[in-house]
């Protein structure tokens, strides 16, 4: 096997792997509020999260496209530098889940190919207004957008059942969660897992395995669609616990209010092919839904660890990207370099999960009483 094709192969590896800390990283914003508001149990809001996931994947393909042709140019794109950018967006997906701070894996993994290929080649291979148009705008606008549609849909929800019973009100309002958090699992899937594709395609041009205009293969979208999907079964609970209690302590018509923005959004964004952070999006909503009912009810401080985070996101996992293809090209430019970077990742991560594996326990999760 020729070197290029190993580092491909470690590429196609990364990118998978990539996808399963997406879907267990993500899954927060799917089934956080129909979990803390007990809408549905936790086993089956997230199996329900990843079939749905999977399903989205398949919805639209202009996420992709954007990805693949529409951050970097293509032509000084190797399968080095894809390499090093999915380390870079791993990296910072596990730093987050580390602390249990819902940030952006999709962000992140922009941030890691941006920062490899100026690492690279400098910033000239950089598509600057694809990154700003594409990525740096919608993610100002999008959470915004979520914040101001869940207030709303919450006033309006509080006057039209203000007079009805209470449990009467919550129970329709569980039922109404069920819908909206698998539109949102839907919207999740459309967008998030197609960036997956992108980084594959892209690479796989980089390699000569397909041209640089041809579309996303079949069995990219299956295993990029499947990865997404078994890592949000496999759940990312302390992300769960921060997004369904920690920023506000939310009852069934916020959790509605919240999904229901978060899905909206997010599906207007795949339509128009902007990949947008569905992490944004939702605290966006969750945040939203509680600041109109009350200011207060919304712990600012857990939210301004999440702004952090977010601003983070892009400079930590491109700065990681660039380290990353600075030492493979200590080793040269065969398949040296990401082979020990791979091994080296591998005892890490495996390090990482041993320590936290009793605390990412289900049972950690605790819901709104």
């Amino acid at each position: 096997m020729h070197h290029s094709d190993v580092i491909l192969v470690l590429v196609v590896g990364m990118a998978l792997a990539f996808d399963f800390t997406n879907g267990f990283h993500d899954t927060a914003n799917v089934v956080a509020t129909s979990i803390s508001t007990r809408a549905l149990p936790p086993r089956v809001a997230v199996a329900i999260a990843a079939v749905l996931n999977f399903v989205g994947a398949f919805v639209s393909l202009k996420v992709a496209a954007i990805v693949a042709k529409g951050i970097v140019h293509a032509g000084s794109v190797t399968t080095t530098i894809v390499f090093a950018g999915l380390i870079g967006a791993i990296a910072w997906n596990l730093v987050t889940w580390f602390f249990g701070l819902p940030s952006s894996s999709s962000h992140a993994l922009i941030g890691g190919v941006v920062g490899a290929t100026i690492a690279a080649h400098g910033t000239k291979a950089v598509i600057g207004e694809g990154v700003v148009g594409n990525v740096l705008i919608p993610a100002v606008i999008a959470p915004v957008l979520a914040f101001v549609v869940a207030a709303i849909g919450i006033i309006i929800a509080y006057r039209m059942v203000g007079r009805l019973r209470p449990g009467r009100v919550s129970r329709a309002y569980r039922l109404g969660q069920i819908v909206s958090g698998g539109l949102l699992a839907l919207a999740h899937g459309t967008n998030d897992a197609q960036k997956t594709m992108g980084v594959m395609t892209l690479a796989l041009a980089a390699n000569g395995n397909i041209s640089e205009t041809a579309g996303v293969p079949t069995w990219v979208k299956l295993t990029a669609a499947s990865a997404i999907a078994l890592g949000t079964y496999s759940g990312g609970w302390r992300i769960i616990k921060t997004m369904g209690t920690r920023i506000i302590k939310m009852d069934s018509a916020q959790g509605f209010a919240a999904q229901g923005a978060g899905a909206t959004v997010i599906l207007t964004a795949s339509h128009f092919g902007y990949p947008l952070s569905t992490t944004h999006v939702i605290s966006g909503g969750v945040m939203g839904a509680g600041a109109a009912k009350r200011l207060s009810a919304v712990k600012w401080g857990v939210a301004g660890n999440i702004a952090l985070a977010w601003l983070l996101t892009l400079p930590a996992a491109g700065g990681v990207g660039a380290l990353v293809y600075g030492v493979t090209q200590i080793f040269g430019s065969g398949a040296a370099g990401p082979l020990v970077v791979t091994i080296a990742c591998v005892g890490l991560i495996a390090m990482l999960f041993l320590r936290r594996a009793q605390g990412a326990e289900p049972a950690a999760v605790t819901v709104a009483e």
